[in-house]
C-alpha cells in the first residue's frame, strides 16, 4: 500500500512542476479540438442536403424550394444516424 501511495504522490508531484496557466492552456486546446471535431462531422453529414439544396435551386431558381429541400434532407441524414 505504500508503494502505491508513493507512485500517487511521485505521478501528482510531475503535475506541480507544470505551471497551471499550460495545465489550463492544455484544457482549453482540447475542447477547441473536440468542437472542431464534431462540427466537420456535422458539415460532413450535411453535404449531400447541401448539393441537393444547389440542384433544386439550378433548376427553379428558387430559394424557398431549395431551402425545404436542404431542411428535408439534413433532418433525413440526421435521423439517419441516430
Amino acid at each position: 500500500m505504500d508503494e502505491f501511495l508513493a507512485v500517487i504522490y511521485a505521478v501528482l508531484g510531475i503535475f506541480n512542476s507544470i505551471p497551471q496557466i499550460d495545465i489550463i492552456a492544455l484544457v482549453i486546446l482540447v475542447i477547441i479540438g473536440i468542437i472542431l471535431i464534431m462540427l466537420i462531422r456535422l458539415l460532413i453529414m450535411l453535404i449531400p442536403a447541401v448539393l441537393l439544396a444547389l440542384a433544386v435551386w439550378f433548376f427553379t431558381a428558387s430559394l424557398f424550394w431549395a431551402g425545404m429541400t436542404f431542411l428535408v434532407i439534413a433532418a433525413l441524414s440526421i435521423l439517419k444516424k441516430l
